[in-house]
């Protein structure tokens, strides 16, 4: 996964207008491009972390700022912006020096994006944030301990804050379960670590699957997929992207129908379950009725 990627820099001020504009829509650039190649160890591997961005100029300094703070040693840190016109380029251009790798051209897509990304990542370990979502501080220290702790897992994950837009937060994350990742995606993929070799086995994110794309390819492990788990918070995730919404509740049914091999009656049963939840979720937040709800989802789930 290593192929280089064709870029042309933009050149500021220049006089022909037409050519400007394509530069803005066709960037990169980054430490990389300068002859400065992150590397790893046997005690502490390499890290990637990739971002997928598109108008995110608002957010994307926060994040930025998140993995350049985090306290481990080996991290490089892969920008994929889909040709953004609100000022998101001028931002990666200030972080030039902090950033791997980046460049800005029209993509299809978040998964477009991250699969571009990984062409480009050169970590043992990979993850992937989202522009508005951020690391929590020593986040990538403690996964790396986990790691170590677990040579054999392929994947690592954890806990996660989401913070929706009224202001609402609350913790998600489980350990890994086949059983359980069968009927959702009850992990949390903000942020979680990606070993190389299991892109090398499972190949990359499929398109056709919308927002589900992430779910579905690890999926495709069924119970094979060598998992660890850590109980704390590592990233702050924003409410109100792709993933949050009736829709990706449909992606995820078909991903785990067609590729985990779910019966498609539960699947349909359990996408309609689903849907309720998500428009009954402001009643969720009221504390007294959240136990009347869990045991009508712990029914659901047997």
């Amino acid at each position: 996964m290593n192929a280089k990627i064709p870029c042309v820099v933009a050149i500021a001020n220049n006089s022909e207008q037409p050519f400007a504009r394509d530069s803005a829509l066709r960037a990169c650039g980054g430490k990389r491009l300068k002859g400065i190649v992150a590397e790893g160890s046997e005690l502490a591997p390499l890290v990637t972390v990739i971002t997928a961005v598109y108008n995110g100029r608002r957010d994307l300094q926060q994040c930025l700022d998140s993995v350049i703070r985090q306290d481990y040693p080996n991290i490089e840190h892969i920008v994929i912006d889909g040709g953004s016109v609100d000022g998101t380029v001028d931002i990666l251009r200030q972080y030039d020096n902090q950033i791997a790798l980046w460049k800005s051209e029209p993509d299809r897509g978040l998964y477009d994006a991250w699969n571009k990304a990984l062409l480009e990542a050169r970590g043992e370990w990979i993850c992937f944030l989202g522009a508005d979502d951020q690391l929590l501080p020593g986040c990538v220290s403690a996964y790396m301990a986990l790691a170590a702790k677990n040579p054999e897992a392929e994947y690592l994950c954890a806990r996660v804050r989401l913070v929706y837009q009224s202001g609402f937060e609350r913790t998600v994350g489980r350990p890994w379960k086949w059983k359980e990742f069968s009927r959702w995606m009850r992990i949390s993929h903000v942020g979680s670590m990606h070993r190389r070799r299991l892109f090398e086995r499972l190949g990359t994110y499929d398109q056709s699957f919308g927002s589900a794309a992430d779910y579905e390819l690890l999926l495709r492990a069924q119970d094979r997929l060598k998992a660890a788990y850590i109980p704390v918070e590592t990233a702050i995730m924003r409410m109100g992207g792709v993933s949050d919404g009736p829709d990706a509740s449909a992606d995820a049914t078909r991903a785990k129908v067609i590729t985990g091999g779910r019966n498609p009656l539960l699947a349909a049963v359990e996408l309609r379950m689903r849907r309720i939840r998500y428009y009954l979720r402001p009643l969720r937040r009221r504390y007294y009725l959240r136990p009347i709800l869990r045991l009508v989802a712990r029914f659901m789930a047997r």
